[in-house]
C-alpha cells in the first residue's frame, strides 16, 4: 500500500482455526469488522457506541469482495492493514490485508478484501453524509493509486476472443 494506511495486529486464537488448526474462514470477516470498528474509534474519532447511539447513524457493509491467499495458523500475528480507494459523501470503499510475518524483507499477504461502506441514518435507513470530521479524517487513509481506474476494454479487444476463451 502507498497511502498511509490503518495498521493493527491480531493474534490467530484457538477459536479462530478449524480442526486443521488454520483460520476457518468467516472468522476473517470478524477479524475484518474489528479491524473496521478500531479504524472508526482510533483514526477517525467516531466509535460505534456513539455512531450508533447518540448520532443515530450505521456504517453497513454495501459490497464485500475476498480473496483467500494463503492459510494463517494458531498463534500467529497478523498485521491488518486498511486504505480507503474511493471516498463519497456517504459512502467509502476500503481496501484491507491480513499479513503474516515477514519473509526475506516481504510481508506474507494471507486474505485481502475490497469492502464498500454507506452511512446511513438508523432511524430512516437511509444513506446520509459522513460527519464533516469524519469524512476529513477518511481522507487522510485515500490510495490515490488504488483510485486508478481500470483501463476499459478497446472496442477492437472486447470484439475478438482472448486465448483462454476456448475452454
Amino acid at each position: 500500500m502507498t497511502a498511509p494506511s490503518f495498521r493493527n495486529t491480531v493474534r490467530v486464537r484457538f477459536k479462530d482455526c478449524d480442526a486443521a488448526g488454520i483460520v476457518f474462514f468467516p472468522r476473517y470477516f470478524e477479524m475484518l469488522n474489528d479491524l473496521v470498528e478500531d479504524w472508526f474509534r482510533e483514526a477517525l474519532d467516531w466509535p460505534f457506541e456513539r455512531m450508533h447511539g447518540a448520532d443515530r447513524a450505521g456504517v453497513p457493509t454495501a459490497d464485500l469482495q475476498c480473496r483467500f491467499v494463503a492459510p494463517s495458523r494458531m498463534g500467529e500475528v497478523l498485521t491488518r492493514e486498511l486504505a480507503v480507494t474511493r471516498l463519497g459523501s456517504s459512502s467509502c470503499t476500503l481496501r484491507v490485508r491480513f499479513l503474516g510475518a515477514q519473509h526475506d524483507g516481504r510481508a506474507d499477504l494471507r486474505v485481502e478484501f475490497s469492502q464498500r461502506l454507506v452511512c446511513v441514518d438508523t432511524a430512516r435507513m437511509a444513506p446520509r453524509p459522513f460527519p464533516a470530521p469524519v469524512r476529513e479524517a477518511m481522507a487522510r487513509f485515500v490510495d490515490e493509486i488504488g483510485n486508478e481506474a481500470p483501463a476499459a476494454p478497446s472496442a477492437a479487444s472486447a470484439a475478438s476472443p482472448s486465448p483462454s476463451s476456448n475452454s
